[in-house]
């Protein structure tokens, strides 16, 4: 699909204005980030409104622990911001390539006990509307909007700036070491409620697992050597991996020997550093993934129910299975929405048949309540979402409010919302 023109807006007026001119041509309005989803939320055949000059800081507030962010800014420029005024999030999820906009509106999250989602962490927020009127959106302003607005998936308009809950930049140490999987599966609610911030992934055809706990620290720092984080992070984890991936989606039946090998091959570390450069690190090896969103207390049944689907399949599974945690929020459309949410991403190798390996999957994650990750791949649509998310139906109510004529559509939305 090609958008029919597309327009890169550098201030809140000539994004107001891009959106008046498409509406009254007839287009249809979508705003893209980075391009980092899987699905095609982004995607339009009219207006395409491009993120690269509605970026930069546009407030810092310390007395109110607030940054204010032009809606293309990306998370990586945001993190490089904020450690200049000495400033952080609460938390991330492991890549920064995102735009601010675009990581909250799909619902991007970290891992953490009691942050996780991006969404979560804003305080308010800036709204074009279909009628090009300029909404600013907080818990006392507009609160109906700025409720659904923080996931909104594009659908309600187009968001023009963010503005964050920060706090003085701290120190976060980071453990990682290789677990079995009987005993992160057995110990997965100790490890979550003693750890800030718990994670691990789960290498398909062994029964190893690689875990990393991110707790704050009083220091020093104690970040990764050049050469060491160099040979784990782009060496093994990127170029080595990489390469045994290659070999698996050539020959699949090396595949459960390379995941054997894989799994040991990385070793326990600690480093601490400021909070987003442990947070994130490069994935450079490209991959598709699903993940879904399911309640924390069916997380390990799930993920033993995953296992048995491999082991007595014939797929060849080259990607480690990642699991990550969030607390209960109260976004309408956040897969953390209500409940307390442990998340089961897999993923395959670019270029590896996934198809059926993914509906397999999906159909474990769909027994258990799950949510899909509303930027990755999945085939659920509006009439099972509607079961999972208790406030969908106040979410549709105010995209009938705010977009009667579906200035905001596309397929996915058509897909994943209704009509």
């Amino acid at each position: 699909m090609e958008p029919a023109r597309s327009v890169s807006p550098a201030s809140t007026g000539e994004l107001a204005a891009a959106v008046r001119a498409a509406a009254a041509d007839g287009l249809t309005v979508k705003a893209a980030g980075t391009g980092h989803s899987f699905t095609a939320v982004a995607a339009t055949d009219g207006l395409l409104i491009r993120p690269e000059r509605l970026t930069g800081i546009r407030e810092v507030d310390r007395a109110a622990g607030t940054v204010t962010v032009a809606a293309g800014t990306t998370l990586q420029q945001l993190n490089r911001a904020l450690a200049a005024h000495g400033l952080s999030l609460a938390n991330m999820g492991d890549i920064m390539e995102q735009t601010v906009s675009g990581a909250a509106s799909t619902g991007t999250h970290g891992t953490g006990r009691d942050s996780a989602s991006v969404a979560a962490q804003i305080t308010a927020l800036e709204l074009v509307t279909a009628d090009g009127s300029v909404l600013t959106c907080s818990a006392t302003e507009n609160p109906e909007v700025f409720a659904a607005a923080r996931v909104g998936l594009g659908a309600l308009g187009v968001i023009s700036s963010v503005t964050f809950a920060v706090e003085p930049q701290f120190w976060l140490s980071a453990r990682e070491e290789p677990m079995a999987f009987d005993r992160v599966t057995a110990e997965f609610d100790q490890l979550v409620a003693e750890n800030e911030h718990f994670e691990f992934y789960w290498f398909p055809h062994t029964g190893n697992c690689s875990t990393k706990r991110n707790n704050r620290s009083q220091g020093p720092a104690a970040p990764l050597g050049r050469v060491s984080g160099w040979i784990d992070d782009e060496l093994l984890s990127n170029g080595v991996f990489r390469a045994a991936c290659a070999v698996g989606r050539a020959v699949p039946a090396t595949v459960p020997g390379i995941a054997r090998l894989s799994s040991r091959a990385l070793s326990a570390r600690t480093y601490t550093d400021i909070p987003y450069k442990v947070f994130t690190s490069p994935r450079r090896v490209r991959f598709v993934e699903m993940e879904y969103a399911l309640p924390r207390a069916a997380a390990v049944e799930a993920l033993r129910e995953l296992r048995a689907l491999v082991e007595r399949s014939d797929f060849r599974v080259s990607f480690p299975v990642e699991v990550r945690t969030a607390p209960a929020d109260d976004i309408p459309l956040s897969t953390a929405s209500g409940r307390d949410t442990a998340y089961l991403a897999v993923h395959m190798y670019r270029g590896t048949p996934y198809r059926t390996y993914f509906t397999a999957a999906e159909r474990i994650m769909t027994a258990h309540g799950g949510r899909p990750h509303w930027g990755k791949l999945h085939s659920r649509d509006a009439a099972y979402l509607s079961g999972v998310y208790p406030q969908f139906g106040e979410f549709t109510a105010l995209r009938d409010r705010l977009d009667p004529r579906r200035l905001f559509t596309n397929a996915y939305l058509r897909r994943v919302l209704g009509e």
